[in-house]
């Protein structure tokens, strides 16, 4: 993965991290935790698209598996945390 890469998926996650917040009612994790997610589901959502074998193309190719990354990884904290 190149830098500018990594970038975009940085930047990306920072809004689709805003995104998920929205989406996700009562994450309590404020803006700075939702962009941190973002970021993180970015990455997640990257690697699972790659692993199963789909991909999209252009900006969509980079919100989805983000977007998808970041709700999956809120659906694991909030398991976690309600144990």
């Amino acid at each position: 993965m190149s830098l500018n890469a990594i970038i975009v998926l940085v930047v990306v996650g920072c809004i689709v991290g805003w995104l998920a917040g929205l989406i996700w009612k009562g994450s309590g994790f404020g803006f700075v935790g939702n962009v941190v997610v973002g970021i993180v589901g970015s990455f997640i959502g990257r690697f699972l698209f790659k692993a199963l074998g789909i991909s999209f193309h252009g900006i969509v190719g980079t919100i989805v598996p983000a977007l998808a990354g970041a709700l999956v990884l809120l659906l694991i904290v909030n398991a976690a945390a309600k144990r």
